[in-house]
């Protein structure tokens, strides 16, 4: 561990555990849970499939189907926070984000990268969410024109880390990542 006083260290620290998500599917950070408000004002939570982790601009991105509940939600408000527990450090991420959703040709690069077995999560009938008749009363076919990426801005980062001594500390986008250590 590096020096407990260091904020800068801190924050690398929390950034090293997203680039392992993205870059590892057995990492902690590669299934954040992703949350919203529903149109209707209730928290949603669910499990996302983090793709990249951008430290420089400060972003995260997920993909998802254009037609599932999420991007309803985000319609509505485009706000989201991600969580990722990492448990062999006793951390705890969170990030809040301000949401674009971006589809058609600004997310071919993002297509052409999505694995052929993993293209049927994009296309599901009927629509994600929609009630059927039996388990499994569904199709998956690829879709590509239901592929979106989700670009999520953050704006706050927390991080808290569970040890002998708790650590705590906030890091704003709205002061170039200063950071502020806070009580656990």
């Amino acid at each position: 561990m590096s020096d407990p006083n260091d904020l800068a260290a801190f924050l690398e620290e929390g950034w090293q555990y997203l680039r392992h998500g993205v870059a590892d599917s057995r990492a902690p950070a590669r299934y954040p849970t992703f949350a919203t408000i529903s149109p209707r004002g209730l928290p949603e939570a669910r499990t996302v499939a983090l793709r990249h982790a951008g430290q420089v601009a400060g972003v995260v991105e997920v993909h998802t189907d254009i037609a599932t509940p999420k991007v309803a939600a985000l319609g509505s408000n485009p706000h989201a926070a991600l969580h990722v527990w990492v448990p062999r450090s006793n951390l705890q991420i969170r990030l809040t984000t301000h949401v674009t959703i971006q589809t058609g040709d600004a997310v071919q690069a993002a297509w052409d990268k999505v694995p052929a077995a993993s293209r049927v999560s994009y296309g599901t009938v009927p629509d994600p969410g929609t009630p059927i008749s039996e388990v499994y009363a569904y199709d998956k076919p690829v879709r590509r024109d239901r592929f979106a990426v989700l670009y999520c801005v953050i704006t706050h980062i927390d991080l808290v880390h569970l040890g002998a001594r708790h650590r705590r500390a906030e890091f704003l986008r709205s002061d170039a990542w200063k950071g502020q250590w806070l009580a656990p």
